[in-house]
């Protein structure tokens, strides 16, 4: 065999391999240009790399350097921890009803559920603008803080009902009607079946609402005001060079994340593996 052939039969085996690797790499080239803008010694502007007295920790020592840059986290991380609280609730117990009761509209709120994670969200934005301006200014509330909470809740729910229902619906009913069985009340069984059955799926819906809060930027920007969250300081940033704290804070919450998922990956393995 030639060496063209095996290369050809190499690659032929390893095709499945090998598009991944290259799919990784597109995926995390990003992740890899954040990681090391973060030691650049920059002037004015942190798109070019300065080869003078770089690479350098002082952003690393120092992620609040840049003027403004740690109170738009601030507000970002509050707002997504208001609204994942308040969206997952809410989303779970709409999950619940959607799925294990019938009910007058349940077909029309399963359809109705889906709209806010249909409509772009820029069509999304320029509405609840006008909404909060000309609906609800009358009653004093101003564009700011508030009106970012109210609109991540409501397009969380969506994700929250679809992920949550997800999990019930692949539920098997027999565990239910044997703790029933066994005499377990509407409560017993809930609280020691049936949810936490279901804890790992609202978790997740809990980390994804997280995570879409805190990367919003379209629908936040119409609806902030004054209020300057994280993705809103990164993209005026941007239009005179992103500082390099900026990095360092994209990078560590990617860390931040990546963690997570694997600590619920090592946990759930630990649950379904034999005692």
């Amino acid at each position: 065999m030639s060496l063209g052939q095996r290369v050809r039969v190499w690659v032929a085996e390893h095709f499945a391999m090998i598009v991944a690797i290259l799919v990784l790499l597109y995926l995390f080239l990003p992740v890899a240009y954040t990681f090391v803008f973060s030691f650049n010694n920059y002037k004015k502007s942190n798109i070019v790399w300065n080869p003078e007295g770089s690479p350098t920790l002082d952003h690393w020592r120092n992620p609040c350097g840049a003027q403004g840059i740690c109170e738009a986290l601030g507000v970002s991380l509050q707002v997504g921890a208001i609204a994942t609280v308040v969206a997952t609730v809410l989303g779970t117990m709409l999950a619940f009803a959607l799925v294990r009761h019938r009910f007058r509209g349940r077909g029309a709120g399963n359809i109705l559920v889906f709209i806010p994670m249909a409509t772009p969200e820029i069509v999304l934005g320029a509405s609840l603008l006008t909404l909060f301006v000309q609906g609800f200014a009358q009653w004093g509330l101003k564009l700011g803080f508030w009106t970012i909470v109210i609109a991540h809740i409501m397009f969380c729910i969506s994700f929250v009902v679809v992920t949550v229902k997800a999990r019930l619906q692949s539920l098997d009913p027999r565990l239910e009607e044997a703790a029933q069985d066994l005499y377990a009340g509407p409560g017993s069984t809930f609280w020691r079946v049936t949810f936490p059955l279901v804890l790992p799926g609202i978790v997740s819906a809990a980390l994804l609402s997280f995570s879409l809060s805190f990367d919003d930027f379209i629908i936040t920007n119409f609806v902030s005001g004054d209020t300057n969250t994280f993705p809103k300081y990164v993209y005026v940033s941007y239009l005179r060079g992103i500082p390099a704290q900026a990095n360092v804070i994209g990078f560590s919450l990617f860390v931040i994340a990546v963690l997570l998922v694997i600590a619920g990956q090592v946990i759930g393995s630990r649950r379904r593996s034999p005692a």
